[in-house]
């Protein structure tokens, strides 16, 4: 190894320290996996559960405290919902279309400026299914680029974390303010623009 490649590693070394994010690759071969990636984590879940996100004109959900998601993920890095700042969490599932069709657009919504810069972003990977398309999610979203400063939370294979949020599809969304109070959820696909608008209108920006 040379000096410059050591100094390499050890800045990378350092930022995920600092961020508390570990970086993943897929592998380009047919049977793609991430070295020491586990698809499935214990999840604690703290705090009472939303009720599930349905077609009422008005969430029921809103208003109410969310409650506190601690798990892992893939590769064993801590990830908590910890209140403090505004927050969305996204509950995405290998197998689903949809999923698969909003997580380009959330992507390049990472790169475009649109975030509202007092948000934090985590994704729950769950509904993990060994049998259906598109398995590992951990492969999925690493070929996807899925951004390294947005943590992943890996669910339990009877998707507790999901449950604990009222999902009810696929991809579904819940934005927290700072106080850990549920502003708005949404259940299926939805643009960059109508996202960026219903955040910043929740968070009053």
């Amino acid at each position: 190894m040379n000096k410059i490649t050591g100094i390499a590693i050890g800045a990378v070394a350092v930022l995920a320290a600092i961020f508390g994010v570990v970086a993943f690759t897929a592998s380009s071969d047919k049977d793609a996996s991430v070295k020491g990636a586990s698809e499935f984590q214990n999840v604690v879940v703290v705090g009472d559960a939303l009720p599930e996100f349905g077609d009422a004109a008005v969430d029921p959900a809103v208003g109410m405290t969310a409650p506190v998601l601690k798990g892992f993920g893939f590769l064993g890095n801590e990830v908590q919902t910890t209140p403090g700042t505004p927050m969305l969490v996204v509950f995405l599932a290998h197998w689903c279309p949809h999923c698969q069709k909003e997580v380009p657009i959330l992507v390049r919504w990472s790169q475009s400026g649109l975030v509202p810069d007092n948000l934090d972003v985590i994704a729950v990977a769950t509904g993990t299914d060994e049998t259906a398309p598109n398995f590992p999610p951990s492969v999925w979203l690493a070929n996807e680029k899925w951004p390294s400063l947005w943590p992943v939370l890996v669910d339990t294979k009877d998707q507790v974390a999901g449950n604990s949020f009222g999902l009810s599809g696929f991809p579904f969304m819940t934005l927290i303010d700072a106080d850990g109070k549920v502003l708005w959820r949404n259940s299926g696909e939805i643009t960059a623009e109508a996202l960026t608008d219903k955040i910043n209108a929740a968070l009053g920006n």
